[in-house]
């Protein structure tokens, strides 16, 4: 039996990559800063609450990640914790930065000095990339961050090539594109759309609240992304691999297909100029051939699938809930 530790088990990714891990017969231990504030809300909504061990675990302190390493010697270990809302990170620019770099440099140091044989997924993110002159995006594209979140995950992805030349261990990258799910916190934007659209719907919102609605994003469906996270450990020489959809698709494409679905009238959407973000990249998109052709990985879902998906399960799960 492979042991996996995957940190930031609370969020989108790690609930979804805990589940496809432990159907393959992994020991899975997901890690949380603190039981007390510890979130299984995800966990029990995939019903593999009892399926995964919690550790408490502090990514700042290196003796209790040191602990953590020696303790289980994991195969794998899948860094997914971080500060990861951009909006946010211009709030908190030094706490973002402080724990994206921080938190990665603690971990790859201590699988250095106690577990050089364990496997490191890092996730990295299309922001690193910013605003580019030609697109898709490649792992040759030259990177030029717009927001502190970018040139935090930019710093820690650096720091993995580093270690993997300089010690020769096994650590990836994996710059994720935008991928969306039922999981998704509520401050995002697919999850908050799809949401306050159905509120709009069931007479419990007036208006749809909306930023800037003509940029473009690639998106995709976080259950099929965590995969490749899997398969990109799973190869013999550790490198790093661009995972996205290969497309992008105008937000406001977005907004009125949802509306459209749920018969609403568009004139009930309002763009409010203080949701907008200081600084902005109009479009990006991916090449993910590397990762389909290396890693086997297979994805050709268009992001209208993946909209049908979300607004099935976000209506069920509020009918359910007596919020509609």
């Amino acid at each position: 039996m492979k042991t996996a530790i995957i940190t930031g088990i609370s969020g989108q990714d790690g609930p979804y990559l805990a589940k496809f891990l432990t159907e393959k017969g992994y020991k899975v231990i997901g890690t949380t800063r603190s039981y007390t504030n510890s979130n299984r809300k995800n966990l029990e909504y995939l019903g593999i609450e009892n399926d995964v061990l919690i550790e408490e675990l502090d990514l700042l302190d290196l003796a209790n990640i040191a602990h953590m390493i020696k303790k289980y010697k994991p195969d794998e270990v899948y860094n997914l914790a971080a500060q990861s809302s951009v909006h946010m990170s211009f709030e908190q620019p030094i706490g973002t930065f402080y724990f994206n770099t921080q938190s990665v440099n603690n971990l790859i140091e201590c699988i250095r000095l106690f577990s050089p044989h364990t496997k490191l997924y890092q996730a990295s993110s299309s922001e690193m990339f910013g605003k580019v002159n030609h697109l898709p995006i490649t792992l040759e594209s030259p990177m030029n961050p717009v927001s502190p979140y970018g040139i935090s995950k930019m710093a820690a992805h650096f720091m993995i090539k580093v270690y993997r030349e300089s010690y020769n261990l096994y650590l990836c990258n994996g710059i994720l594109f935008n991928h969306e799910s039922f999981l998704r916190s509520q401050n995002f934007f697919i999850k908050k759309v799809i949401r306050n659209s159905i509120l709009v719907k069931y007479g419990k919102l007036d208006k749809l609240l909306v930023g800037n609605l003509n940029i473009k994003r690639d998106f995709g469906y976080a259950p099929k992304y965590v995969e490749a996270m899997w398969k990109i450990l799973q190869v013999e020489k550790p490198d790093d691999y661009i995972i996205c959809s290969g497309k992008s698709i105008m937000l406001k494409d977005i907004v009125y297909y949802i509306f459209d679905k749920l018969n609403l009238d568009r004139s009930r959407i309002f763009v409010d100029e203080k949701l907008f973000r200081p600084n902005e990249i109009y479009d990006i998109y991916g090449d993910n051939t590397k990762a389909k052709e290396i890693l086997k990985w297979d994805y050709n879902m268009s992001f209208y699938e993946v909209l049908d998906i979300l607004l099935l399960e976000e209506l069920n799960f509020m009918r359910n809930k007596n919020e509609i």
